[in-house]
């Protein structure tokens, strides 16, 4: 089928790969918590879509450029570090009703930033690119007729799936943070201790290695 071999083994083996925690279930948790399932779907939503940025990229050999370019991936990486440092610092300058100290409170606007946020927090990355094009090629077929289409199908389903179990880190995000008590404290707290989390991510990843 497509060229591509041990489908099921792919399927399960993508759906591990996703229930670990990353920094992209972190930012979906914490945008569940504060903010309740809606929002916590817009932003596996915009994860999920910038995952398909890594998929085209795969299945168009982009990501090779990145795996065989020191410049390129230097570029790509200060980028995505520098965003999450960026988002880890909103993250702190909210108040605990989810708005913006300066701003009011929109929800539509504020869903479209929380699906922004969402996108080029997965997008950024650029080891998710690394990761498509290691972990993709073991399921293409050396003889397929039209790889650029198994890399993209694979691609799509690993995200489709990964969509599902962001979705569901969203709804128990929110549902623990109902049953924790919704108020002004406890969301405040969840916001910084998650603004936290993304700046280190940020560092972490400005200092890692071509890993």
């Amino acid at each position: 089928m497509l060229g591509v071999h041990d489908f099921a083994l792919f399927v399960l083996s993508g759906l591990l790969l996703n229930i670990t925690p990353g920094q992209d279930v972190f930012y979906i948790v914490s945008r569940g918590a504060s903010h309740g399932w809606k929002l916590g779907s817009i932003a596996a939503l915009g994860v999920g879509t910038g995952c398909f940025v890594h998929v085209f990229a795969a299945a168009l050999g982009l990501s090779a450029i990145l795996a065989t370019s020191a410049t390129a991936f230097t570029i790509v990486k200060f980028a995505g570090a520098a965003y999450l440092i960026w988002v880890g610092i909103s993250m702190w300058r909210k108040n605990g009703n989810g708005q913006d100290r300066q701003n009011g409170g929109d929800c539509r606007v504020q869903a479209r930033k929380i699906y922004s946020q969402g996108f080029w927090t997965n997008a950024l990355n650029p080891k998710v690119a690394l990761f498509f094009m290691a972990f993709l090629p073991q399921f293409v077929s050396v003889d397929a007729p039209n790889k650029p289409l198994a890399f993209l199908f694979l691609g799509v389903v690993f995200t489709i799936n990964g969509t599902f179990v962001n979705l569901a880190y969203a709804w128990s995000a929110a549902r623990v943070s109902q049953k924790l008590g919704k108020n002004g404290s406890f969301n405040t707290w969840a916001k910084r201790a998650a603004g936290t989390l993304f700046l280190g991510l940020g560092i972490r990843l400005a200092l890692s290695d071509r890993v």
